[in-house]
């Protein structure tokens, strides 16, 4: 890497970190961009984000027939790379916000940077029990509108009790069969007008005191969940064809805490209406800043938006 002091370095990859790459590389301020890679405590991870390990996306626009998210995700870098963007296949260690320029240190490269687009992302919580892992998108998911429209007419199980299990839950009554919602307590944490509006709804039945304790299936695809009462300490197993994991999210901030402020809730904090955040020069883009919507399309919006507001702000401070 030289010691000359970049325009723009991209921390993290996905939809918000590749199109931040491509439209800072249209506006010819040559990014560099950190992608990530595997860690210590995930051998598994790779430049891409959530999309990585989701099979068929229908959502985004511009793909009638369906593409898989690895494929999006490639075709997204390819774009970003077409335009110049430096890359590197490995993750920051460590920020220096303090002084200008900005101090990015990767595992094996270094650099200062005019500026900085955090795009780090959000890793969805999971149950962490047998079956989970193998059937991941093959039944188990942790969005309902992204995987959603995959089980129109059929059986569906939401994990969860707060407001984004209630938000799931209503969305899959849309399109389901029969919803079931499974609670570790006998009450639900979600605001009381989203509790009325699922446990109203005649497709929900709910199943309190319980947890999963296996995903069951054909090999193929998911069939079921062996779940257990937590006060009988009996064992069934309830039949479904889905199971949406609705615990919620963590977003990625190792590195943004300390450098720059964060919500209550963990995410970065950025001005409403934009991507700064409260160290002028430096960007927050996709899951990382929003708790909120978590889909890929607004994740690129934001991508977007990151670039052009660090353009603008160079431009501004003749940087």
């Amino acid at each position: 890497m030289t010691k000359s002091v970049h325009k723009v370095c991209i921390v993290g990859s996905g939809p918000a970190g590749y199109t931040a790459a491509i439209y800072a590389a249209r506006a010819n301020l040559e990014p560099v961009m950190f992608a990530g890679g595997p860690t210590e405590h995930d051998q598994a991870r790779v430049p891409g984000g959530q999309l990585m390990i989701t099979t068929d996306v229908e959502n985004y626009p511009g793909f009638p027939e369906a593409v898989t998210g690895p494929e999006l995700m490639e075709r997204f870098q390819k774009q970003a790379q077409r335009f110049g963007t430096m890359m590197f296949m490995e993750n920051v260690v460590k920020v220096d916000f303090t002084k200008r320029p900005f101090h990015v240190q990767g595992e094996s490269q270094s650099l200062e940077a005019k500026t900085v687009i955090l795009a780090t992302g959000a890793t969805a919580k999971y149950l962490s029990v047998k079956g989970e892992d193998f059937y991941k998108n093959r039944g188990v998911s942790a969005c309902a509108t992204c995987d959603g429209a995959f089980y129109k007419n059929m059986d569906v199980l939401v994990v969860g009790g707060g407001d984004t299990a209630m938000e799931e839950a209503s969305y899959l009554t849309k399109m389901c069969k029969t919803v079931t919602l499974i609670h570790r307590r006998d009450t639900l944490r979600a605001s009381k007008i989203m509790q009325k509006r699922v446990l109203e709804n005649p497709k929900v039945t709910p199943i309190w005191n319980t947890v999963v304790e296996e995903v069951v299936g054909d090999g193929k695809q998911m069939t079921g969940a062996v779940v257990r009462n937590l006060k009988t300490n009996e064992t069934m197993q309830v039949q479904a064809h889905g199971l949406f994991v609705a615990i919620g999210h963590v977003p990625n901030t190792e590195l943004a805490k300390g450098a720059v402020e964060l919500q209550e809730n963990g995410y970065i904090k950025t001005v409403p209406g934009s991507t700064r955040t409260n160290i002028p020069g430096v960007f927050a883009c996709g899951d990382v800043q929003d708790h909120y919507y978590r889909q890929a399309v607004t994740a690129a919006g934001t991508g977007c938006m990151a670039a052009i507001d660090a353009e603008r702000w160079m431009t501004e401070h003749e940087a």
